[in-house]
């Protein structure tokens, strides 16, 4: 049950109150409530159960924007910022990366628009910043608290009083409270002081057609060069047409996952014909993958299954087209087809962990006080100033250079369906991996330096032995210091011994039993780092390092054992499932899947395999414990977003 509040202790409340709760209503609050002070305010909260949305009587805007606040995807606690200039009493706030980070800061990137939807968690967080800004705080610590003059945020940044629901949201930031921003693109939002403030305000909110608006706001912001120019510019369409005749993001996801895979059978077939229809039905499915996103946003339908199990299928919808393609690429006639698919399917997934670890660790640097390091006029600091004027000059040259190097997902699938078409599945595979290969020494030289330079250790923050994956038998391992050196070195090993795996087949021999033993020993000494703090400017890069240890090490047993190339290759794709998981739960802020632990960690998996090549039974090790992991990684899906959802509601009902 969604609360709604209007806070009306300001000098701007009267008719304005009660247009504003029939907003809330129309915007999906099921019960909705006035408050006269903060006081009140604080025991509604405090008696709330679910998410609670927050308004001062002074904003005009229209329900929409209300109702996208309300229904956020970002994050639990989300506020409304606008681009107005700030008057008196309201807050000024800056944000990055999304977060509003700071109130009243000197350098402020909006101003606090008089709304903030409040998640379930922050409740009490919420309830007693009401009262320390109502000044009604009689336990509190210090003076400061119990002083309405001297509360966090109750002076305005002019010297004049603060509204109140402005002391609400400065005490709230001032206290550490995550709260991310919600912008407004197209659609009119305006805190009024006045009559004729109010006029103006309400003559630009009839001036803007609602629906066209929504609309137009179901396109990212800020895309990818091929993305934003073929296919933005028509998608849309597709989007209204779907919510016309009631498809979900979902169904659409579900269609695009049959172009994907329609796409990928036919790059396997090969043959002009086969080759052009499949790169004509991998960018439809990168459309789709657009709308099914699109979509969400302009319905509104968001949940957090949906959001999975997008990250999910755009992995396992590229990963299956590598398939195809290195399918085709050895029935064409190359011999290493699969392994040109095998080693683009782990250099993307290494890249994804770096991708996942980097923006945790920019969202923890943006959360942090803003400190002035010794090196801050150093290359860290100068990279970090360049990148942020790039971002800003959006539109030019240098901003669309930037989005197209690091190779996105448009361009990845654009390159792919091109190549293929024009040139066959060897040379779409051999183009993927030589971009990939440069975005990733781009990304990864100049993240390293800009980590360096922000020397914030991320790693410090999370559940460092989940996202590692390590697990029960690393816990069992003696605690050893320098988890990066020791990941680094675990995945020279297993590179290592896949070289002389190769080196050996070519040859006829097989690969000596010390050399898969040596390497097991070195996984096994990166897994002792599992309880090592991850305090390092660069420890980041740690589960990065430990997937393409795996990954690498999986590889060289499945050819020192002669494995099938396509087991070698499955064996891996269901690794990249499950690993995909965690990082989607770890964006998405949710708990580990049910069943991890039965997933043995990758040191235990790794064990397996090596007992299986020493025991002459390397493609029964890969064929057995891959079907394994994938009925585990299923059955944790069925029981994450099924069975235990159906429990909590009373009920049993698939997800939506």
């Amino acid at each position: 049950m969604t609360l709604a509040i209007v806070l009306a202790a300001d000098p701007a409340a009267g008719h304005l109150t009660e247009r504003l709760a029939a907003q809330w209503r129309r915007a999906g609050a099921d019960d909705v409530r006035i408050a006269a002070d903060l006081t009140e305010l604080a025991d509604l909260v405090a008696a709330a159960t679910g998410p609670v949305l927050v308004s001062g009587a002074d904003l005009v805007a229209h329900t929409a924007v209300l109702k996208h606040l309300a229904t956020s995807p970002v994050g639990p606690t989300v506020a409304l910022v606008l681009t107005d200039p700030p008057a008196p009493g309201q807050a000024t706030v800056r944000e990055e990366r999304g977060q509003v980070v700071e109130v009243d800061a000197a350098d402020a990137t909006g101003v606090f628009g008089g709304a903030l939807r409040v998640g379930a968690a922050d409740l009490p967080a919420v309830a007693d910043a009401a009262r320390r800004a109502a000044g009604a705080a009689p336990d509190a610590p210090d003076a400061r608290l119990t002083d309405p003059a001297s509360a966090p945020g109750v002076g305005a940044t002019d010297g004049g009083p603060r509204n109140a629901v402005d002391r609400l949201v400065a005490d709230l930031a001032a206290r550490g409270t995550l709260i991310f921003a919600q912008r407004v693109r197209l659609l009119v939002a305006h805190r009024v002081g006045d009559e004729a403030q109010r006029d103006a305000a309400e003559a630009a909110v009839a001036a803007v057609d609602e629906d066209r608006a929504e609309l137009k706001l179901s396109v990212k912001e800020r895309d990818d060069f091929f993305t934003t120019f073929f296919v933005s510019t028509w998608s849309p369409y597709v989007t209204k047409a779907a919510a016309r005749i009631g498809i979900g993001p979902t169904g659409v996801t579900m269609v695009s996952v049959a172009f994907a895979v329609a796409a990928a059978v036919l790059f396997g077939v090969g043959g002009r014909p086969a080759l052009v229809a499949g790169a004509v039905l991998l960018y439809l499915g990168f459309v789709l993958d657009c709308v099914d996103g699109q979509l969400a946003r302009y319905t509104r339908h968001f949940s957090a299954w949906g959001g999975w199990l997008d990250t999910m299928a755009d992995r396992f919808k590229e990963y299956v087209v590598y398939a195809g393609l290195g399918f085709g690429a050895t029935h064409a006639g190359f011999r290493y087809g699969w392994a040109l698919a095998l080693a683009a399917m782990t250099l993307q997934t290494v890249r994804h962990m770096t991708d996942t670890w980097y923006g945790a660790l920019h969202d923890e640097a943006a959360r942090r006080p803003k400190v002035v390091t010794a090196d801050a006029g150093g290359i860290g600091g100068k990279l970090n100033a360049a990148s942020t004027r790039v971002q800003a000059d959006t539109g030019s040259v240098s901003y669309w250079l930037k989005r197209t190097v690091v190779f996105p997902i448009g361009e990845r699938w654009a390159l792919i369906a091109i190549a293929a078409a024009l040139f066959g599945p060897l040379v779409a595979l051999v183009a993927v991996l030589v971009w990939g290969t440069l975005a990733f020494a781009y990304t990864g030289g100049l993240r390293t330096l800009r980590a360096r330079w922000m020397r914030v250790p991320v790693m410090a923050t999370v559940d460092a032995g989940l996202h590692r994956d390590d697990g029960v038998l690393a816990r069992t391992l003696p605690t050893t210091r320098r988890p990066l050196l020791l990941a680094v070195l675990g995945a020279l090993g297993s590179a290592g011994t896949l070289v002389w795996a190769l080196l050996a087949v070519h040859g006829g021999g097989d690969l000596p039993v010390w050399v898969p033993v040596l390497a097991l020993v070195l996984l096994l000494g990166a897994a002792q780092a599992s309880r090592a703090p991850h305090d390092g400017s660069l420890d980041w890069l740690v589960p990065a390092a430990l997937r393409a240890a795996e990954y690498l090490f999986a590889i060289a047993v499945g050819v020192a054992g002669r494995a099938p190339a396509w087991l070698i290759f499955g064996y891996v794709l269901v690794l990249t499932l499950h690993h995909y998981d965690l990082t989607a739960r770890l964006e998405k802020r949710q708990s580990a899947p049910p069943l991890h632990a039965a997933t043995l960690g990758w040191p235990g998996r790794s064990l397996l395999l090596a007992i299986g090549l020493i025991a002459g039974y390397a493609s029964i090790a890969l064929a057995t414990l891959g079907a394994y992991l994938l009925v585990v990684f299923v059955a944790s899906v069925v029981l994450a977003w099924v069975v235990l959802p159906a429990r909590a509601r009373g009920g049993v009902r698939s997800p939506g």
